[in-house]
């Protein structure tokens, strides 16, 4: 019998070289969702994985919850092994998926206590602890309201308080603000922060939303076709890019062969990339490189439709890592998703 391998000391979670592949039907290829996915998460942190969709993201974390088991690979949660020991690993963790899990049909009070009960907790705890969380989450005041009723973000913070009713070592957040406007965005940030700073719980949180992985995650791991590009704090990350951004927009695509070729007679730039009309590079003083790149481009007839100068981003980091941008990636897998679903919605039709 295989030995059962070893979870990394002290670490509350530990990928290691995950891979999960999914059929995408007869004559296709499969799809390799995760391809050797790796990383390692303290106790008592928020751990952030970031990338577009299609990434690997929720993937990771159906493979970490035992909502789906890994090709190869193993993967630990509090120190247990999650392909040996499932049970043990529900016990401890806590899930919030990316669609409503409440059912809108019960109050707010209801949905608890009923998540309560399936842990094993008694009636009486399971309202006690029911109302404690509706104080936290200000839902108080809709407690006996059915959830149907809930606006977006109240909805959204009722789903996390089930993931807490039994006091999880672990919680999950799977993409927890998308759809949210940008006040009920900021309530759950301020939440997610109170949880991990006042009771040390560890949270793995996953997003698209830069902003969000930068100011949440206490370490981060950018996952790029499934695999882990880079991995630090957010701070290390971008400190680790010298100099600054430079982005210029043109107003035509088509210019950008002439402007490249222009660039390239300057040393004041390196790492140029190309985004559609966009021509994002780096630059030691880029405050002084600006106004030098802006003279050679005017000089050569070439017209700008905006130029600017920023410290480095969660973005170029991606962009270094990768070889494109968050948001050119984010399209492009918004679209394969969508054209997946107009395609699978055909063959329905066809059936």
């Amino acid at each position: 019998m295989a030995e059962s391998p070893a979870s990394p000391d002290g670490m509350a979670l530990a990928a290691v070289d995950l891979v999960k592949t999914y059929s995408q039907g007869r004559g296709k290829p499969a799809l390799r969702a995760l391809d050797g996915l790796t990383f390692n998460a303290e106790a008592g942190t928020v751990f952030g994985l970031l990338g577009p969709n299609g990434a690997g993201k929720s993937t990771t974390v159906k493979i970490l919850s035992t909502l789906s088991r890994a090709d190869s690979g193993d993967a630990f949660v509090a120190g247990i092994d999650v392909r040996r020991h499932p049970g043990r690993v529900r016990s401890v963790i806590g899930f919030v998926a990316q669609k409503q899990v409440s059912d809108p049909m019960d109050t707010g009070i209801e949905n608890l206590v009923l998540a309560g009960q399936l842990h094993g907790m008694s009636t009486g705890a399971a309202q006690s602890r029911a109302g404690e969380l509706l104080e936290r989450f200000a839902l108080t005041s809709a407690a006996r309201r059915q959830v149907k009723t809930y606006s977006g973000g109240m909805a959204r913070k009722l789903d996390v308080a089930i993931g807490l009713m039994h006091r999880p070592e672990v919680l999950f957040l799977d993409e927890p603000t998308t759809g949210l406007d940008p006040e009920a965005r900021a309530e759950m940030w301020a939440e997610i922060e109170r949880m991990s700073r006042e009771e040390r719980m560890t949270v793995l949180l996953t997003t698209h939303y830069l902003e969000e992985a930068d100011r949440l995650a206490s370490r981060l791991a950018i996952v790029d076709a499934g695999r882990v590009v880079t991995e630090g704090t957010p701070e290390q990350l971008k400190s680790g890019l010298r100099g600054d951004a430079v982005v210029i927009e043109l107003h035509e695509a088509s210019a950008v062969p002439e402007v490249l070729a222009a660039i390239g007679r300057l040393d004041v730039l390196r790492d140029v990339a190309v985004d559609g009309r966009t021509v994002r590079a780096r630059a030691e003083e880029g405050g002084a490189a600006l106004p030098v790149v802006l003279g050679v481009l005017d000089a050569d007839g070439l017209a700008v439709a905006s130029a600017t100068v920023s410290r480095p981003s969660l973005d170029d980091v991606y962009l270094a890592h990768t070889g494109h941008t968050f948001a050119s990636a984010h399209a492009s897998s918004t679209r394969a998703a969508r054209d997946h679903d107009t395609a699978n919605t055909d063959l329905e039709e066809v059936a």
